[in-house]
């Protein structure tokens, strides 16, 4: 490594001197007179100590020639052009007599196509001798050019791994080379490519969150390969260098990336006391990682779950050693209990996101439950934050709560309509609520449930061929929670865009197409609409419009005839609802406090 240091210099320099005899020899025709023989040699050390002092000011010797790129050819470009002009001007102020001007010239360019050349072969070089000793296993890239050639360097570097070609959706790509790879064809002949190349697996390098990008891993899956993708940015510093991952759901049904607000969020959160309730659970653990991150001062995390309370209390210690991190096993349903936490850490923040989800469930056996969880829990919740001066109040709804046709939809509307009314008590404290669908990968949903399914053999069980469902991911539903706390004002009820719904029975055949298996090896069965649900679920109710935030990904719902709740009131109903519960009797009252609830 140290002898390349002095090595690279030398080379250029003798590069330099070369081609300062070559300026020479050009300017004469090929043939350089005597007298301008010794000029030559007598004003060398011009170049020499210009180009020396030249490159290294401008750091060319950082770079590796291995890697060079048009970044280092950029700086190389400079270097010469400023050792170019302090040649020029040695060689002027020296007052050769009859000295050739057109050598000053011709020296500089001379010089950068002969570095840069020495540079780019090098490159070239080293990276043919790389693949023709590579023992990877036989790699295609799917994707278009540009984005393949983002990929490459850090493939390069990787030796498990060996591209042998580029499957572009593009058409008009189709025969051209990059790096010594050619685009083999289009995504309809991957089947034909895959055969002749015999790859063991591909790797789609289309941008996340494109159409492109569907479309690749939809070929790619039929064809049966091994399907494979770069890591994310936030797993490059705990994946293997240049090591690509498996495809999992989430790059196939995820959308770009959620730009966020950093420098409000800093503000809202750094150096601040923060509480989540539910923290323990898929959302409420993932708001705890978004937090942690943004510098919060002491994260206090509330959740009824004893072993769910321990694993995030493992996994915060060991990513956030810095961060002050308390963790309490407590129901929401104990109002002097969250109190008295409250009291003791006095949270700028409140995330509430402890709920009682699973509609069937809730459906029956435990509808009261879901009241008391849901919407005492809120209540609750948000009698704490306003009562201690909280800042802000954020409560995690669903999209179920829109015209709501199952219990624990119309709970979580309740709960929106309970911190409205807790909100008009208390004006110090901003109370905002967010609704969105299902989210990939959460406890209680659908694609665990899958997944256990595929492992156990099959069948994979469908409700109805035509359901329809919104989904996203959770680092993205926690990431609009944190946004929609920063831009909200009290009572306000935002919507998230969850891009265009995605039929459950789509999502099955895409997971069984991810574990390698045909629909052959595990069949689908439709076993029927279970109690309280519906076809389609919806993010507004009828009514409701919506209205633009700055952030895109943000919309605030706005009711035409708000509906009031006595908070009081509500509390005693559900009380006396508890002592004999009675479904019936339950789903009346429920009703009359949600119009829009129509039970099925």
């Amino acid at each position: 490594m140290r002898l390349s240091l002095f090595v690279r210099p030398a080379v250029d320099l003798v590069l330099v001197a070369l081609v300062w005899s070559l300026a020479f020899w050009l300017r004469f025709n090929l043939d350089t007179p005597d007298e301008f023989q010794t000029m030559m040699l007598q004003t060398l050390p011009a170049p020499l100590l210009s180009y020396g002092t030249s490159l290294l000011l401008w750091r060319v010797y950082r770079h590796i020639w291995r890697y060079t790129s048009v970044a280092e050819l950029t700086r190389l470009i400079y270097g010469v052009v400023f050792a170019g002009l302090l040649t020029a001007s040695a060689v002027l102020m020296w007052r050769v007599e009859s000295f050739p001007r057109s050598v000053l010239l011709l020296h500089p360019m001379l010089v950068l196509l002969l570095l840069g050349g020495a540079r780019v072969s090098a490159r070239l070089l080293l990276v043919r001798r790389a693949q023709k000793v590579s023992n990877g296993k036989p790699l295609l890239l799917v994707g278009s050019v540009q984005d393949a050639a983002a990929a490459l360097p850090t493939l390069r570097g990787a030796h498990l791994w060996s591209p042998v070609g580029i499957v572009s959706p593009i058409a008009a790509e189709k025969g051209r080379s990059l790096q010594g790879l050619t685009v083999l064809g289009g995504l309809s002949d991957l089947p034909r490519i895959a055969v002749r190349t015999q790859a063991a697996a591909a790797l789609v390098v289309s941008a996340a969150g494109s159409d492109a990008r569907r479309a690749a891993l939809m070929s790619a899956s039929e064809v049966g390969l091994p399907l494979l993708t770069m890591p994310r940015p936030e797993e490059w510093l705990r994946a293997e260098a240049g090591q690509p991952r498996r495809i999992e759901l989430e790059d196939l049904l995820g959308r770009a990336p959620v730009a966020l607000d950093e420098k409000g969020l800093s503000d809202l959160i750094a150096g601040q006391t923060v509480l989540v309730t539910g923290a323990g659970g898929s959302i409420g653990s993932e708001l705890c990682r978004q937090i942690a991150r943004f510098g919060v001062s002491r994260l206090v995390c509330v959740d009824v779950s004893e072993y769910a309370i321990y694993q995030l209390e493992q996994e915060l210690r060991e990513a956030h050693p810095q961060m002050q991190g308390l963790y309490y096993t407590a129901n929401v349903r104990e109002a002097e209990r969250l109190l008295a936490i409250g009291r003791l850490h006095r949270p700028a923040v409140v995330f509430h996101a402890a709920a009682y989800k699973h509609v069937p469930l809730m459906e029956t056996l435990n509808e009261i439950e879901a009241l008391r969880t849901n919407v005492l829990g809120t209540l609750n919740s948000a009698r704490m934050a306003g009562s201690l001066g909280a800042a802000r109040f954020v409560l995690i709804s669903t999209d179920k709560a829109v015209n709501p046709t199952n219990v624990m939809g119309a709970s979580k509307r309740l709960s929106e309509l309970v911190m409205q009314a807790v909100a008009a008590e208390h004006v110090g404290t901003s109370f905002v609520a967010v609704r969105f669908g299902n989210v990939l990968g959460s406890s209680g949903s659908v694609v665990p449930l899958f997944t256990a399914q595929i492992a156990r053999g099959g069948p994979l069980t469908v409700t109805h061929p035509d359901i329809v469902r919104y989904f996203m991911t959770i680092p993205e539903a926690a990431q609009l929670v944190l946004q929609a706390g920063l831009v909200g004002k009290s009572g306000q009820i935002f919507v998230l865009d969850m891009g265009e719904p995605v039929k459950i029975v789509e999502l099955a055949r895409i997971l069984i197409r991810l574990s390698a298996k045909t629909e052959q090896e595990i069949p689908l069965v439709f076993t029927g609409l279970r109690p309280g649900e519906k076809l389609f679920e919806e993010l507004l109710a009828n009514g409701e419009t919506t209205i633009p935030t700055p952030h895109p990904k943000l919309h605030i719902a706005k009711t035409r005839g708000e509906v009031r709740v006595d908070p009081e009131a509500v509390g005693r109903s559900i009380a006396e609802l508890g002592v004999a519960p009675s479904a019936s009797s339950l789903r009346a009252w429920l009703q009359s406090q949600v119009p829009e609830y129509a039970a099925r």
